[in-house]
């Protein structure tokens, strides 16, 4: 396909939170540019609930059945939705072989932090509960595939959320959560971030005064700092043990540097960070994916880290290397 580099922008432009919008009319723009009526690679739909959180559950032709996606959706934490989510989800479940979770948490402002964040415990509770008690079933214990594998991928603002999942797991829960992959991740809202202290910062999409003003909506200024706000601002004990983390990014972001420090965070407590980053490619460029065969590749490689890991023993960093190879 041709590459139509214009338009991606102008579609991906609908994900900035701009002081002179309503945030009902932001809600949506992102709906009505980034919902379908028709889903890809022939996966089935269908809605359930835990307790008065509905989730879409996407299911692909063919998915493991040992392992679960939750998605958790990006949108300045005032917008984006399931409507607005589920093609990109779609392509994703397809491409891991996994059924995806894709749910509708609670939004700034009229439900502030930790509103959102209680409803996605709440979903991946229910799931971790809900996976455990169907493998219970099988009859062959020590089987290993058996064992519950959670993939937790999130984008822009729902990696604040992601991340504050997971700093708040026990062991037993961490443990199950095999790969988590972040787009484009928001990770640093504190007044100590040159993000917000230098003069007009803006890439192609989004601009630092757009995500102040997402954090104000979100929770008031002394939490800023908070590790479950801002998942930079994590101790070390919170780092420890965490499952790999993967970011896929582009390389013209505002969020770049706090990608670089945080991949740093991660290792320096021993654990496992990769940096995927696309040359020339904007933040969330995935969504542009009728515009940029970037967006398409860049699915597959989410794909083949995962579905490596099905076939191999080796790490993340060893199957990543061999990607770059081919």
């Amino acid at each position: 396909m041709s590459n139509d580099r214009r338009a991606a922008v102008k579609k991906l432009r609908n994900l900035y939170l701009s002081p002179k919008i309503d945030i009902n009319d932001f809600r949506s723009r992102i709906d009505e540019t980034f919902s379908s009526v028709f889903l890809p690679n022939n996966v089935e739909l269908e809605e359930t609930a835990f307790r008065l959180v509905k989730c879409d559950v996407i299911s692909p032709e063919v998915f493991a059945s040992n392992r679960i996606l939750l998605y958790i959706h990006g949108g300045s934490f005032v917008g984006g939705s399931r409507k607005a989510y589920r093609p990109f989800v779609a392509a994703l479940a397809n491409a891991t072989a996994s059924k995806a979770y894709l749910p509708d948490f609670r939004l700034a402002p009229a439900h502030p932090y930790p509103a959102g964040l209680e409803d996605i415990q709440q979903v991946f509770q229910a799931l971790y509960i809900e996976l455990e008690t169907a493998l219970s079933l099988n009859v062959d214990s020590n089987d290993s595939s058996r064992t519950p594998e959670i993939l937790i991928m999130a984008d822009t603002s729902g990696a604040s959320l992601a991340m504050a999942l997971l700093y708040g797991l026990n062991d037993k829960f961490r443990e199950s959560v095999r790969q988590v992959v972040l787009f484009s991740p928001w990770l640093d809202f504190s007044e100590k971030n040159d993000m917000f202290t230098s003069k007009k910062v803006s890439d192609e999409v989004f601009t630092a005064d757009s995500v102040r003003l997402a954090s104000e909506h979100y929770t008031y200024q002394e939490n800023w700092k908070n590790p479950l706000v801002s998942p930079l601002m994590a101790s070390g004990d919170m780092l420890r043990k965490m499952p790999p983390v993967f970011i896929q990014m582009g390389e013209k972001e505002i969020f770049y540097d706090d990608a670089v420090m945080f991949q740093a965070m991660l290792r320096n407590f021993g654990g496992v960070c990769e940096l995927d980053v696309w040359p020339k490619m904007m933040p969330m460029f995935q969504l542009a994916d009728e515009f940029l065969s970037e967006a398409h590749l860049a699915v597959e490689k989410i794909g083949q880290l995962i579905t490596a890991k099905d076939r191999s023993d080796e790490g993340v960093h060893e199957i990543l290397l061999k990607l770059e190879r081919n």
